[in-house]
C-alpha cells in the first residue's frame, strides 16, 4: 500500500508517494486532465490510498482516479490547516503533508454526494444563478432611472405599465442602448428560469423530502427542492445541532478559562443551504408558532442588528425542525421536536 497526496493546481497536479514507513517513494507532477491522471494511475501498479484538499476541481481528479482504482479522500482545507500549520508553504510540502495524513489515517474528509444528489444541487444552483443576473440587469436598469431623474417608476417597472414607462423615456443614446439590451436579456432570463423551474417542479414532485419540505412555513416547492438537495441524505447528521452546524447558522464560539464568547455566523457548508432557510425563515417569522420569538429577539437586540439576528434564530429552529421531519418522515410539527437549540 502507498499513500499519495494531492496538491492540485491550475494547469498541474503534484503527487507525493509515500510507503508504510513514511519514506518517499516518488515525487512528481502531471497534468490535471483525463489523460494525466490515467497516466499517474498506470504508473503506480499497487494500491494506493490518496487525499486532495477540496477545490475546484477536486472532485474531477477524485473521480478519475478511483475510476483507475485508488482510494481517494477530499480533505476539509480549513481543517487541514489546523491539523498541520506550516510555516513554509509550497505545492511539494502541502503534497506531502496530505501523503502523511493519509498514511496515519488522519484525513478529515468531507462526505461526497452521489451523482444523483450532485445533478439536483446543480439544477438549484443554476436556477439561483440565472434569478441574480436578472436581479442584477433590473436594478442596473433602476439606477440608469434615478441618474436621470424619472420618478415615481410604476410598482413593477417589467410588467405591462412599467414597459410601456420605458418605451416612452428619452435617454441619451448609450444608455437608451443599454436599457433595451437589458430588457432583451431579462427577458430572455425569464424565458430560461422559467424552463428550470419547471423542472424542478417536475423533479420535486418524485423526491422524497420535498412534500414533507413543503409542509415547513415558508418553504415552497423551489425552496424545498434547494433545501433538499444541499442536504443531501439526512441520515449522515445524528442530531438536529449537527444539522443546524453544517448550515453555518450558528456562532463561531471563543472560550479559554472562565471567558466564553459568541462571535460571527461560522458560515460553513454549503451557502445555498443558508440563503434558503434565511429566505424560509422570513415568511415563517410571520407564522404564529414562530413570530413570538421572532418579535422578543428583535425587540430585545434593538433596530439596528435585532431583525437578522432574529431571522438567524428562525432559520435555525427551521433547520431543526427539519431534522425531525426527515428523520421520523413525517410533517411540520414543531411539538414533536425534544431537543431546543439554544438562540
Amino acid at each position: 500500500m502507498l499513500y499519495a497526496g494531492l496538491d492540485l493546481s491550475r494547469k498541474r497536479l503534484d503527487v507525493c508517494l509515500l510507503d508504510e514507513s513514511g519514506e518517499r517513494v516518488w515525487v512528481g507532477a502531471a497534468p490535471p486532465d483525463r489523460d494525466g491522471l490515467g497516466g499517474l494511475a498506470r504508473r503506480v501498479d499497487v494500491p494506493v490510498r490518496a487525499a486532495i484538499e477540496s477545490m475546484t476541481g477536486a472532485r474531477f481528479v477524485h473521480d478519475e482516479l478511483e475510476r483507475h482504482g485508488w482510494d481517494v479522500e477530499i480533505a476539509d482545507a480549513q481543517k487541514v490547516k489546523g491539523l498541520a500549520p506550516l510555516a513554509c508553504k509550497t505545492d511539494r510540502i502541502d503534497a506531502w503533508v496530505l501523503a502523511e495524513l493519509s498514511r496515519l489515517a488522519f484525513v478529515p474528509a468531507i462526505w461526497l454526494p452521489d451523482p444523483s444528489v450532485r445533478a439536483e444541487r446543480e439544477r438549484a444552483r443554476f436556477r439561483l444563478h440565472l434569478v441574480r443576473h436578472r436581479t442584477m440587469l433590473k436594478n442596473r436598469i433602476h439606477q440608469t432611472l434615478i441618474s436621470f431623474g424619472v420618478p415615481c417608476a410604476p410598482s413593477d417597472l417589467f410588467g405591462i405599465s412599467g414597459r410601456k414607462v420605458l418605451a416612452q423615456l428619452a435617454l441619451p443614446d448609450a444608455w437608451d442602448r443599454n436599457v433595451r439590451v437589458a430588457l432583451a436579456l431579462i427577458d430572455d432570463l425569464d424565458e430560461q428560469i422559467t424552463g428550470c423551474e419547471r423542472q424542478l417542479r417536475d423533479l420535486g414532485a418524485d423526491h422524497a423530502y420535498v412534500s414533507l419540505l413543503q409542509t415547513v412555513p415558508g418553504i415552497a416547492w423551489i425552496l424545498g427542492y434547494t433545501i433538499a438537495s444541499e442536504i443531501g441524505d439526512i441520515n449522515r447528521f445524528a442530531t438536529p445541532g449537527k444539522l443546524c452546524g453544517y448550515t453555518g447558522l450558528c456562532p463561531r464560539v471563543y472560550q479559554s478559562g472562565q471567558h466564553d464568547r459568541r462571535g460571527a455566523l461560522a458560515k460553513t457548508g454549503p451557502r445555498y443551504l443558508r440563503w434558503a432557510l434565511i429566505e424560509a425563515a422570513v415568511h415563517a417569522a410571520r407564522d404564529p408558532r414562530y413570530k413570538p420569538g421572532y418579535d422578543a429577539t428583535k425587540q430585545r437586540l434593538g433596530r439596528q442588528r435585532g431583525a437578522k439576528v432574529a431571522r438567524v434564530v428562525v432559520a435555525r429552529k427551521l433547520a431543526e425542525a427539519i431534522w425531525h421531519m426527515l428523520t421520523r418522515n413525517e410533517p411540520f410539527n414543531p411539538a414533536g421536536a425534544s431537543i431546543r437549540l439554544a438562540a
